[in-house]
């Protein structure tokens, strides 16, 4: 049983729970590398996988203006951390872990 917590590299706090999960960055062996994206998880439908939803802003030249976008992203939810739905979170990249998984919820905000 592993009780003791990973340093990840990141400047982000540690979950209080533990778990046994192999794809989880803080107690099992998933490197993050590459990207840090913060938004709010709109579902949590599939099994241990939260779809975070990033608001953004861009830019139309032809009107001078702005105009408001999102983007959906699949992240991996450890049980340790396990986020609901309206939590605001911040997710970190890592390897592939199915066809539409690439990140990995790192912690809530």
């Amino acid at each position: 049983m592993k009780a003791q917590t990973r340093n990840i590299g990141l400047q982000v706090k540690a979950p209080e729970k533990t778990c046994e999960d192999p794809k989880c960055p803080f107690h099992g062996e998933l490197p993050v590398r590459g990207k840090l994206i913060e938004g709010t998880v709109v579902s949590t439908r599939a099994q241990k996988t939260a779809i975070i939803e990033k608001q953004y802003q861009h830019f139309l030249p032809k009107y001078q203006r702005f105009e408001r976008r999102h983007s959906r992203i699949a992240a991996y939810n450890p049980e340790c951390i396990s986020a609901k739905e309206g939590n605001r979170v911040l997710i970190a990249e890592c390897r592939p872990l199915s066809k539409t998984k690439s990140f990995v919820v790192v912690e809530k905000m």
